[in-house]
């Protein structure tokens, strides 16, 4: 499955008052595996940035003076993300705006050159409710260092989200049986219930004198008796 996750940086909050996008960012993610196959563009949006919408992006009229419009990359944009499923934090806000631009050129809005769109925000509530889940909360929770992350930047911004979605899907991530499961309604903690019967298969003959064989080595490099000496049952 190839996936797309997309983050933009805008003028603004509204396109329907005149703001416009800026840049775009996109990793690609195929079979789960970031390939580094990414696109990335500052766009001159013809307008200056709200005073807010400047101090989270850093991006200022004079640095975007002698970028491309939106319409000169809008059909490179279109052609990267065809046909991928793409994945977006509060993708009502992103979508908002790249259906604008795609639609002020009369083109199909932006979802309709997309496989469908998962939203992260939307995902993370449903997994911890009642908690933070911003993108820097994320990186958190997850573990995802964002200690670079001074200004927001949509490359920058997908790269982090692109580890995230990884990290919040992969499902089981632990071999450990010593574990309590909490219930999803009421927070009621459950003991695990019963192992089911273990089967030990012992070491063969030949395998034995191979690890007395590896031990006596550490033994010889340590000029006395290794560490593991203790945890052999022949120790």
């Amino acid at each position: 499955m190839r996936q797309i996750v997309l983050d933009t940086e805008t003028t603004g909050l509204n396109p329907r008052t005149g703001d416009r996008i800026i840049e775009v960012g996109c990793v690609e993610i195929f079979n789960r595996k970031l390939t580094g196959n990414n696109f990335h563009r500052y766009i001159n949006p013809e307008r200056d940035s709200d005073e807010a919408a400047l101090a989270v992006h850093g991006l200022t009229t004079e640095f975007l003076s002698d970028k491309p419009k939106f319409h000169e990359i809008a059909h490179e944009l279109r052609e990267f993300v065809q046909g991928a499923e793409i994945i977006i934090h509060n993708a009502p806000f992103d979508l908002a705006f790249l259906n604008h631009e795609f639609e002020r050129m009369g083109l199909p809005p932006f979802v309709e050159h997309c496989a469908n769109v998962i939203d992260t925000l939307v995902h993370a509530k449903e997994l911890h409710p009642g908690k933070r889940n911003s993108l820097d909360a994320l990186c958190d929770r997850y573990g995802i260092s964002n200690a670079h992350r001074k200004l927001h930047g949509a490359l920058l911004d997908s790269e982090l989200l692109a580890d995230v979605y990884l990290a919040m899907t992969r499902g089981q991530n632990t071999l450990s049986m010593d574990v309590e499961v909490e219930a999803s309604g009421g927070g009621i903690v459950l003991e695990a219930g019963p192992l089911g019967e273990i089967f030990v298969l012992p070491a063969a003959a030949d395998e034995l004198a191979e690890h007395e064989n590896v031990l006596a080595a550490l033994d010889k490099g340590v000029k006395g008796e290794c560490v593991w000496r203790k945890y052999s049952p022949q120790g």
